[in-house]
């Protein structure tokens, strides 16, 4: 079973800023190519910081007043806290490395769909920039990019389940296990052989493509827990699995 990879939804081709790119230059470049964001690279082509609209309006929203003077300045300075600081400083920024942000949230083109998906939840950001084993520039994928593995219907995912998961890796007959699935949801059914064989088989949906979650209802023939040492899993089938992922 092999889950969409990032390079497989990455685009190529990518609008990039330097750390000394101006300001306005910056401004009128996401305007051209209707973007709202980019990615600032080294002379070696290495990721240093992602700048979006977000951080160009801070630029502008928190610009000093012009009557401020440097002395009033300094000391609301050292009251803010470093994160206010940090965006007091981007308020002044003349280039695209005073404005974007670090360090750079990125993803590599072998990763799959569902770790670019977790990054950008964690972090709040809408777009990755990819990058290949030597943190070198190769793409950039999107929320809108990773949204195109949902589109597959319940049906689909239901014969992905039922193939890949129980019949082709945990050798079961279809009729044993139920997958039901209504809006990309999975409710699992039914009677495993092995109760260590229950969270590979809930783990291996999960990873599928399209799977929003998975509803554990499945139960097992033979408790082997004490078969095996304490924190290891039993050997064999879902050892094979776990190495290719």
């Amino acid at each position: 079973m092999k889950a969409t990879k990032v390079g497989a939804l990455m685009v190529d081709s990518v609008i990039t800023a330097q750390h000394g790119t101006p300001f306005k230059e910056v401004v009128r470049t996401l305007g051209e190519h209707r973007i709202s964001g980019l990615p600032v690279i080294d002379e070696d082509d290495k990721v240093i910081g992602v700048l979006s609209e977000t951080d160009l309006m801070l630029h502008q929203a928190r610009r000093p007043e012009p009557d401020s003077t440097l002395g009033t300045l300094t000391a609301r300075l050292r009251r803010l806290s470093r994160r206010v600081r940090q965006t007091a400083a981007k308020s002044r920024a003349l280039t695209a490395g005073g404005v974007m942000s670090t360090p750079a949230v990125t993803v590599h083109a072998d990763d799959t769909v569902n770790v670019a998906a977790r990054l950008m939840a964690e972090h709040r950001i809408e777009r990755l920039p990819v990058v290949d084993d030597e943190d070198r520039l190769v793409g950039i994928v999107t929320r809108r990019d990773l949204l195109q593995v949902f589109l597959g219907t319940d049906e689909e995912i239901r014969r992905d389940v039922e193939r890949e998961v129980f019949v082709n890796t945990l050798w079961l007959a279809p009729q044993l296990i139920e997958a039901a699935v209504s809006n990309g949801v999975v409710n699992l059914t039914g009677r495993m052989e092995r109760r260590s064989d229950i969270p590979v088989a809930l783990d291996m949906t999960r990873r599928l493509d399209g799977v929003v979650d998975v509803v554990d209802h499945l139960s097992y023939r033979i408790d082997d827990r004490h078969l095996q040492p304490a924190g290891q899993a039993p050997r064999g089938l879902n050892d094979d699995w776990l190495r290719r992922l």
